[in-house]
């Protein structure tokens, strides 16, 4: 019985980095899966209405287009400079990276909000009298897809402000640190893959004039 008891005082710590990062890339592999499959939905159309994809993309600001480009790629290099900071016990400077990384998400956001604005003032969104009545079937998909696809593209951004909070939180009160840094890994892995996604859809949708 006494055996029995060690057991368990001997384990009184569930923390399991290992299994925590193999959940996160299985989970960025589903996520790859449902965009991988928006991208070949895209490429059939596309490769149907050449012309009229290309009339479409017409209408996208492709300067705010390349400018979430660079500052989401500015926001992997600062997440993934917040771990670093981490593993060599440079507490504060992690917070601030992390920090950085969250603000440059808001203004990735914020550019979002604003080019969608545009388009909303000019009648243009899934299912508006304006997209019906004026522009050809190729035209109605093309912004059909952008607003599917880049939408969900934010929905991502957003839910990965919310584990950036997380983690921000963790590591202010030592939850997560040099020794226990899974969260932190984990939200860097999910914001790669956030970035990596839009590397995609950049060209996709702003570069095919």
């Amino acid at each position: 019985m006494a055996e029995h008891q060690h057991v368990h005082i001997e384990h009184p710590d569930m923390y399991d980095p290992e299994s925590s990062k193999i959940g996160m890339w299985l989970f960025i592999f589903t996520e790859l899966l449902l965009f991988g499959g928006l991208f070949i939905v895209y490429s059939v159309y596309r490769y149907m209405n050449p012309d009229a994809f290309h009339l479409a993309a017409e209408e996208l600001n492709t300067f705010i287009g390349a400018f979430n480009t660079v500052i989401l790629l500015v926001s992997s290099m600062t997440i993934a400079m917040s771990t670093t900071a981490l593993q060599k016990g440079h507490k504060k400077v992690a917070i601030a990276l992390v920090v950085i990384t969250f603000i440059i998400g808001i203004g990735f956001l914020v550019n979002k909000y604003f080019e969608w604005g545009v388009k909303f003032s000019h009648g243009i969104w899934p299912g508006s009298e304006q997209m019906l009545n004026e522009m050809s079937q190729g035209e109605i998909l093309f912004f059909g897809l952008y607003f599917v696809m880049t939408g969900l593209h934010a929905l991502h951004i957003i839910v990965g402000l919310v584990i950036m909070g997380f983690a921000i939180r963790g590591v202010a009160n030592g939850k997560v640190n040099a020794k226990r840094p899974s969260l932190l890994d984990n939200c860097g892995l999910y914001w790669h893959l956030v970035d990596l996604i839009w590397i995609f859809l950049f060209p996709l949708f702003y570069l095919i004039h």
